[in-house]
């Protein structure tokens, strides 16, 4: 730490419980260094009784102290978006602020785009479901090192036969070994990289639900996979994939952007700007685009494609109750403008 020792600096600070379930707090300082360069350094993990701000707060000062750093010499706060760190009253940020106000925090823009995705995927139901189904899946496909391995074994056997069929590319960094990722509200990118990975495994998980369903070791975890397969074998699961992987697409090049060391608010705005255009171009002129994706999602995987001018009603629910309506007002109008 000599290199800043008395020179500013930012503070970078995380907490998470480890294996034995006790809060650790994880501290790095950032600074610029004589030639100009900007710098990271680990500086520590310190326990803390619990996540509280207060807690934390004490578990930095001692941490600073140790290692000869001042609080006064703070220039900036970054952390994530939880309410123990951001509070506007009691959090972290503001405990820090009341001893030192030029210690300024500015949420991460990359953590904000996460945040507002997670709430977007809770507000839309379908989009709600979708997520909630696959976090179903990967408890089904993925809840024993058997099953695990079962998947990775079909996924191999699939992509061998794409390789014999040449109906993918080979070269270094390709064609990796892949496996289904659990959507995180705090995790950058894990809804899109979810969607991404479930798609280009769905025969692999087909193959392992259905053996499931047949051989899992109780009646309950036979009837998981049924409900599974049924809901991976819908048209409304296909148009959904295809639509939130569109959408979530554009904003994880722009989260890719927001996380680069080099980057500036301007350009970040411009990114901000872009990104907004790409999804308005995408709402005006991207419904056949979109529907072409979905059929040939559907005709590779075998799923049923309906007229988009047959009457729509939704599952489980009398039509004589339900205002009538074509597959296209629901899909077109209902989900895609909506979204």
């Amino acid at each position: 730490m000599e290199e800043f020792k008395d020179d500013v600096f930012g503070l970078l600070v995380d907490e998470s419980g480890d294996v034995s379930h006790k809060e650790q707090m994880g501290v790095v300082v950032r600074y610029v260094n004589k030639m100009g360069i900007v710098k990271e350094r680990f500086v520590g993990v310190v326990h803390v009784q619990n996540t509280s701000s207060l807690s934390l707060k004490a578990g930095i000062d001692s941490l600073l102290a140790e290692h000869s750093l001042s609080l006064s010499k703070v220039r900036s706060q970054g952390y994530d978006g939880a309410s123990n760190m951001q509070g506007k009253f009691n959090g972290l940020k503001t405990l820090i602020l009341n001893e030192n106000k030029c210690a300024y925090s500015i949420h991460c823009f990359s953590h904000q785009l996460q945040l507002t995705l997670v709430a977007l995927a809770r507000e839309n139901n379908y989009v709600g479901d979708l997520f909630d189904e696959i976090g179903k899946l990967l408890n089904v496909v993925g809840s024993s090192c058997k099953r695990h391995d079962l998947l990775r074994e079909k996924q191999a056997e699939k992509l061998r036969e794409a390789l014999n069929n040449d109906e993918i590319e080979t070269g270094r960094g390709l064609n990796q070994q892949l496996a289904p990722i659990r959507a995180g509200d705090t995790r950058w990118g894990s809804h899109y990289k979810s969607l991404v990975n479930v798609s280009r495994m769905f025969d692999s998980i087909m193959d392992v639900l259905e053996i499931i369903e047949l051989e899992g070791e109780t009646s309950t975890i036979r009837n998981d996979a049924t409900s599974r397969i049924a809901y991976l074998s819908s048209f409304n699961f296909a148009f959904t994939l295809q639509l939130m992987l569109n959408i979530l697409g554009i904003t994880h090049d722009l989260s890719q952007a927001l996380q680069k060391k080099d980057q500036n608010i301007a350009n970040a705005m411009d990114l901000v700007k872009t990104t907004k255009q790409q999804l308005e171009t995408m709402r005006k002129d991207g419904w056949d685009t979109l529907m072409h994706k979905t059929s040939t999602f559907c005709e590779k995987h075998g799923i049923s494609v309906p007229s988009m001018s047959d009457k729509w009603a939704p599952l489980g629910r009398p039509r004589r109750n339900v205002e009538e309506r074509s597959y296209d007002f629901h899909y077109r109008i209902e989900i895609f403008y909506t979204i």
